[in-house]
């Protein structure tokens, strides 16, 4: 009697871990062009784009203390705008350098954008009762 020859569990989640992967390299070409001129982009797209991935909601999903909140900008001596422009322009340890794909003036505003969102934790202007 033939017993029926169920897949293996890890390589189902191996496949499945790879075409997420493969999904979202395809999308960030496919996004990518279509924000040619990220120069004039909003801050929030810009963000978005580039530093969402890790950042959500200035958070950081892969060093949890290094996330874009004002105390660990503060904590880590990058709470400036200068210190930030210049985290993005050449990275540090886990984070990637930007220097060489986004243009200075595109650096700035992502320094001033994040800055400006540690100011007010992160929560949206809709949600600010200042």
């Amino acid at each position: 009697m033939k017993f029926l020859s169920l897949p293996d569990p890890f390589c189902l989640i191996c496949r499945r871990g790879l075409l997420s992967l493969l999904a979202l390299a395809l999308s960030l070409l496919i996004i990518h062009p279509a924000v040619a001129d990220t120069a004039t982009a909003n801050p929030t797209q810009l963000f978005e784009i580039h530093c969402a991935g890790c950042h959500a909601h200035g958070g950081n999903i892969v060093r949890r203390g290094k996330t874009l909140k004002l105390k660990a900008l503060q904590r880590n001596q990058v709470a400036s705008v200068a210190a930030i422009a210049d985290l993005i322009t050449h990275g540090k340890n886990n984070m990637s350098a930007f220097g060489d794909r986004l243009s200075a003036d595109e650096i700035q505003t992502l320094a001033v954008y994040v800055r400006d969102q540690a100011d007010r934790n992160w929560r949206s202007p809709a949600t600010d009762k200042d």
